[in-house]
């Protein structure tokens, strides 16, 4: 089944990326050279309502459905990935607590988070355990009314800024990870609670991966999500329901990765030509073009779908080099709107080339983007 975007989708769309395009992708460049969390973009998101996606109304969130969340995640990376992150990680870290909390769990920590006035991580993975999760060591001991936790988590996102960590922790080493394995919500403030390193990267680098010690830090019984041994479950359904938001950041960077493209090859000249008008380079930017116009819609349609079941996307059937020129000639600067003309210089098909696909063109009404109606009312007037 092909996902259609609907009309509040392209219009959340165009708010999104008019937002990405005026406040952050400018800053986007500097951010990565300095390696330094940009807390002005978080306060931006926090104030347009965008750090609480996946948070419900009841609790401060926007309640923005699932497919509303992977366009502002998309449209965020298209301008700058560490950004995007922000609601990504926010939503990763309070999943355990939406789906394992109890009423008083989430009503304390919850209204904090949708807003922006603290962040949280998720705190799984170790030296030794990454895939394999059920080899964590961290323990956990009760002693009266609180849990004594010890031992390391490594690559964490978000760790040495946060606020609070969902951590997940060995509560009966004797039954392993699977079964003996529990999640807490650990405040950093508490005392023993370090992040002593944070890993140096290619990429991403605004958005800190930290390594945590946790030494007799001390939890209350209360901050224990679900019961014990409940952990391993906790984390796997929390994976399952935020990793189609990292495919979506995929897309997103790949798309800005594109325009990238298309700008400066509309731009560069050689041989007394632009470099667009060669053809070798149209096949490239369309092959780019065209595997990009295939993922965003079947990632769109995963995220419909999360929780259901999976099939292969209709659209995986469509890839090939006439969507992606179609989508190259809209984008060229000084190129036609009719997406149906061919006479432009990057449309122009080899014979051995299939036509491309189109289907039966959507009123203009449903395929351009307007206003988004909640972050239209979040901004700020002019």
């Amino acid at each position: 089944m092909t996902y259609r975007p609907t009309r509040e989708h392209d219009e959340l769309r165009a708010v999104v990326r008019e937002l990405a395009d005026e406040r952050i992708a400018p800053r986007a460049a500097e951010i990565d050279s300095s390696a330094e969390f940009p807390w002005d973009l978080k306060e931006l998101l926090a104030k347009q309502d965008l750090v609480g996606i996946g948070f419900e109304e009841r609790h401060g969130g926007t309640g923005l459905d699932a497919v509303a969340q992977a366009i502002v995640v998309e449209e965020l990376a298209r301008a700058d990935a560490t950004t995007s992150l922000i609601p990504i990680v926010q939503k990763l870290g309070a999943l355990p607590i939406l789906l394992a909390g109890s009423d008083a769990q989430k009503d304390q920590y919850l209204p904090r988070l949708a807003s922006g006035e603290w962040l949280i991580a998720f705190g799984l993975t170790e030296a030794a355990a990454g895939s394999d999760v059920a080899s964590n060591r961290m323990r956990a001991r009760l002693e009266g009314d609180c849990y004594v936790l010890n031992g390391s988590k490594r690559f964490i996102t978000h760790g040495s800024i946060a606020n609070v960590v969902t951590i997940f922790a060995l509560t009966d080493p004797a039954a392993g990870g699977r079964k003996g394995m529990s999640a807490f919500i650990v405040e950093t403030a508490t005392p023993g609670f370090a992040a002593p390193r944070l890993e140096h990267k290619m990429g991403i680098r605004g958005s800190p991966t930290a390594e945590l010690t946790l030494d007799d830090v001390r939890v209350p019984v209360e901050n224990r999500l679900g019961s014990e041994g409940d952990g391993f479950k906790i984390a796997m359904e929390t994976l399952d329901r935020s990793r189609v938001l990292i495919a979506a950041q995929a897309v997103g960077i790949a798309q800005g990765a594109i325009d990238a493209a298309v700008e400066y090859a509309a731009e560069r000249r050689q041989f007394g030509e632009r470099v667009v008008d060669f053809e070798g380079i149209q096949f490239m930017l369309a092959d780019m073009a065209s595997q990009g116009q295939c993922s965003g819609p079947a990632v769109l349609d995963q995220q419909r779908q999360a929780g259901g079941r999976r099939h292969r996307h209709a659209s995986h059937d469509r890839c090939g080099p006439g969507p992606g020129r179609l989508w190259l000639h809209q984008r060229l600067p000084g190129g036609a709107h009719d997406a149906r003309r061919e006479d432009h210089p990057a449309l122009r098909r080899h014979p051995a080339d299939p036509a491309p696909d189109r289907g039966a063109p959507a009123p203009p009404a449903e395929r351009r983007p307007g206003v988004g109606r909640r972050v239209r009312e979040a901004r700020p007037a002019a």
